[in-house]
């Protein structure tokens, strides 16, 4: 039985993951990062965790509509529904925690991160 949602299983796992660490704050924890310094390091954090849920998100779709949704309908979906996700996380992030802040470029790379997850399908 769980063969049969392994997807949905995934993409359900996944956006928890995503969720959990994008309202955790981290500034009451000591992270020594030495002397690294990327620039752009959380859009590229955004990017990579909304990859993750393009892909999935097509794959989870494709697995519950037994592929009749064609997937035309379903990469739109999952695009309107991976940018609400992620507008809903930073309207979160700036009403619930006290040290994340909401941006907009977080969105965008949010966006680009679906969309280049969706593109792998």
């Amino acid at each position: 039985m769980l063969k049969k949602y392994k997807y949905t299983l995934l993409f359900v796992s996944w956006v928890m993951f995503i969720t959990i660490l994008s309202l955790f704050s981290f500034s009451s924890m000591d992270l020594d990062t030495g002397n690294l310094n990327v620039p752009y390091a959380d859009k590229i954090v955004h990017f990579i965790f909304y990859f993750g849920f393009g892909f999935l998100g097509a794959l989870c779709f494709r697995e519950r509509t037994n592929g009749s949704l064609g997937l035309g309908k379903t990469i739109g979906t999952v695009m309107v529904v991976a940018v609400i996700y992620g507008i809903i996380i930073e309207i979160l992030q700036y009403t619930l925690t006290a040290d994340r802040m909401a941006e907009l470029g977080d969105v965008l790379a949010n966006t680009l991160g679906a969309f280049a997850g969706i593109g792998l399908m």
